[in-house]
C-alpha cells in the first residue's frame, strides 16, 4: 500500500476483490467524547474566547464589628481565555476512467465476488480522508500548540489540552515509574488548585504504555477485589477508586507515551467556524479542468477547554 499524490487513475488505484479492511487506526476517543465532528459550538471569528472568575479568599471568623459602617466595596474581575480555529483542508481527485472502470481488477482472482467493496472510488477516498482529518484533529486537541499569526505567512493552530492543564506533576530528573502514590499526590495537587474533580465527567486518559502501567500499579491484592470465579486471569483497570472520587480510564493511542491526563470532559467542546452556505466540515466539488473530478474537504475547528485548573497532567513517566 502506498500514498497516491495527485490524480487517482486505474494505474495507481487498482481494484481488488473481497471485503475492504482499514489497517490504520482511526479511533478518536477524546474528540468523540466531547462532541465529535458534528459540532458542539460555533464561532464567527478565527479566535474564540470564554471567561473565568474566581472568589476572594475566605477565612474563619471573618466577622465585623457591631454597628460598623459598610466596609470598602470589593468586586471580582473576570478574565478571558481564548483559542483559535485551525484550518483542515485537503483534496481528492479521480479520473473519469477510474470512476467508470469498476470492473477492472488487479488481484490474483479475476472472477467477480459477491462482497466486492470498492464500487464507488470517490466515496472510498472521501471516507478515508475524513477519517484521517479526524485523527489530525484528535492530535491537535491533545498536543497542539496555539499559533495566532499576524499575517497569512503561517497557519493558525489550536491549543491542545495537555499544554494548558492547570496542574502538571513533573519530575525534574529522570522519568519515574507510575505508582498509586504518584496518582494520589497528583489528584491532591489538583484538588488543592481548585479542580472540582467531577466524577461524572472527569476521566484518566492514558496511552498504550501507561494503560499497562496503571493496571500493574493497581493490581496488588490490597488495591483490587479478587473475583469469585477462578477461570479468569489478569487485571485490567478501567475504573479507579480514589480518595478524591471514582474515575473512568480512557485509552487513547494518541496520548504522549510519558504522560497521563486527568481531564474534565464536561469543560471541553469542539468549536467550528461555520462557512456560510457550506457548513462546518464539508466536501465540495471543484471546477473541472480535465477528464477528472476533484473535491476539496474543508473545515475550521478549535478546542474550548474551559478553566485550566479543571485539568491535570502527570508527566515524566517511564
Amino acid at each position: 500500500m502506498a500514498a497516491v499524490s495527485g490524480q487517482g487513475t486505474t494505474y495507481n488505484l487498482p481494484n481488488y476483490h473481497g471485503e475492504l479492511f482499514t489497517v490504520t487506526p482511526t479511533e478518536t476517543p477524546f474528540l468523540a467524547a466531547i462532541g465529535g465532528l458534528g459540532g458542539a459550538k460555533m464561532t464567527k471569528s478565527t479566535t474564540f474566547e470564554w471567561q473565568t472568575v474566581d472568589r476572594r479568599s475566605s477565612s474563619a471568623n471573618n466577622a465585623a464589628l457591631e454597628g460598623a459602617n459598610a466596609p470598602t466595596a470589593a468586586e471580582r474581575a473576570r478574565a478571558n481565555v481564548y483559542n483559535t480555529v485551525e484550518i483542515h483542508h485537503s483534496a481528492i481527485e479521480v479520473s473519469y476512467t477510474k470512476i467508470a472502470a469498476r470492473g477492472n481488477f488487479s488481484g490474483q482472482n479475476i472472477a467477480p465476488e459477491q462482497d466486492d467493496a470498492v464500487l464507488d472510488e470517490l466515496a472510498i477516498q472521501t471516507q478515508a480522508e475524513l477519517e484521517s482529518m479526524a485523527v489530525d484533529i484528535e492530535q491537535s486537541f491533545l498536543t497542539g500548540t496555539r499559533v495566532v499569526p499576524a499575517n497569512n505567512s503561517s497557519a493558525r493552530a489550536t491549543q491542545g489540552i495537555i499544554g494548558v492543564a492547570g496542574t502538571v506533576s513533573a519530575n525534574a530528573g529522570t522519568p519515574r515509574a507510575l505508582t498509586k502514590a504518584l496518582v494520589d499526590a497528583h489528584l491532591q495537587a489538583m484538588f488543592n488548585a481548585g479542580a472540582k474533580l467531577n466524577q461524572a465527567s472527569t476521566v484518566i486518559m492514558v496511552g498504550a504504555a501507561q494503560k499497562l502501567n496503571l493496571s500493574n500499579a493497581y493490581a496488588t491484592p490490597a488495591l483490587n477485589q479478587v473475583p469469585f470465579q477462578r477461570n479468569v486471569g489478569g487485571v485490567a483497570i478501567d475504573t479507579l477508586v480514589t480518595d478524591y472520587g471514582t474515575f473512568g480510564v480512557m485509552l487513547d493511542r494518541w496520548m504522549p507515551a510519558g504522560k497521563i491526563g486527568f481531564f474534565d470532559l464536561a469543560m471541553c467542546y469542539p468549536v467550528f467556524l461555520e462557512i456560510p452556505d457550506k457548513g462546518l466540515l464539508f466536501v465540495e466539488e471543484l471546477a473541472r479542468v480535465g477528464a477528472a473530478r476533484k473535491f476539496q474537504l474543508y473545515g475550521e475547528i478549535g478546542l474550548e477547554y474551559g478553566p485550566a485548573n479543571a485539568h491535570g497532567v502527570l508527566a515524566d513517566l517511564n
